[in-house]
């Protein structure tokens, strides 16, 4: 399983790296959507829609609202902010499952959270890589919690004893929880300070800021795990999809980057 999860990941991190700064804008917006729309096509399963036409339904809405969202650009402010009360109500839904499980199992109630969360992520990649160094910002992003989940996964492993949320998924621990969390403030805080000039008292000062900024983006990044982690067990499954070798399906690999990329996007645009 680990030989398969790290084989997949070698082969996947260069493509979403290249694509990240290679790619024209259009065709970035593009590739995004369709990794995107695979995760809309999981998450219709996780919401009770079990035939391929239900599922096919599901993500052509999908594909409907991102093209509005394109051709309306002025909304992606709202619909970030709206993303992060979404978020809010995740972690209360999260916090408090298994008494959620009966508002959780509402198919139609997953399914809008599926296709507004969804939504709100591409809408995030567009507008982080429409910032200044926009690319660096959506890799930096991504490596946050790519570490985050690297060092929960091995720390976790072996030194996990105490369980974070049991009832939600049982192998998470919180030594893991700070294992990542550890990596996530190495890697992150790391790549920062790499591009500060001088330790001046103002440089020093964005970087305190940015060691809160990475420990935030860090718990949001457990949630949107813990999330799908209920989504699946209200649903009986294990794994979303089985299209990743040994990380299962889109959304079991994008689940964390769900949750994250809007609060960032809306990180930067205040700092």
């Amino acid at each position: 399983m680990l030989i398969h999860r790290v084989i997949t990941a070698l082969i996947l991190a260069p493509l979403v790296v290249a694509g990240i700064y290679l790619l024209p804008f259009p065709i970035y917006a593009l590739v995004f959507w369709l990794v995107a729309a695979l995760g809309a096509w999981e998450w219709a399963r996780l919401s009770g829609l079990t035939s391929m036409l239900a599922r096919s339904v599901f993500v052509a809405v999908f594909a409907m609202l991102a093209a509005l969202t394109w051709w309306f650009p002025a909304s992606f402010g709202v619909l970030l902010w709206v993303g992060l009360a979404i978020w809010v109500l995740a972690t209360i839904l999260v916090v408090t499952y298994p008494s959620s499980a009966a508002l959780i199992t509402r198919g139609w109630f997953s399914a809008i959270l599926g296709q507004i969360m969804l939504l709100i992520t591409w809408v995030a990649l567009l507008v982080i890589r429409n910032q200044p160094e926009g690319a660096s910002w959506v890799l930096w992003a991504l490596l946050l919690v790519w570490s985050a989940d690297i060092g929960a996964y091995f720390v976790g492993r072996r030194f996990g004893r105490h369980k974070l949320f049991p009832a939600v998924s049982p192998g998470k621990t919180w030594e893991g929880f700070w294992g990542g969390m550890a990596l996530s403030l190495l890697v992150g805080g790391g790549l920062l300070m790499a591009g500060v000039d001088g330790a001046t008292q103002s440089e020093l000062s964005r970087l305190l800021l940015w060691t809160f900024i990475i420990v935030g983006l860090g718990v949001i990044s457990v949630i949107g795990d813990l999330f799908e982690s209920v989504l699946k067990r209200s649903r009986g499954v294990k794994d979303s999809g089985n299209l990743l070798p040994g990380h299962g399906g889109v959304l079991d690999r994008i689940d964390s980057i769900v949750a994250v990329l809007p609060l960032f996007a809306l990180v930067l645009g205040y700092v």
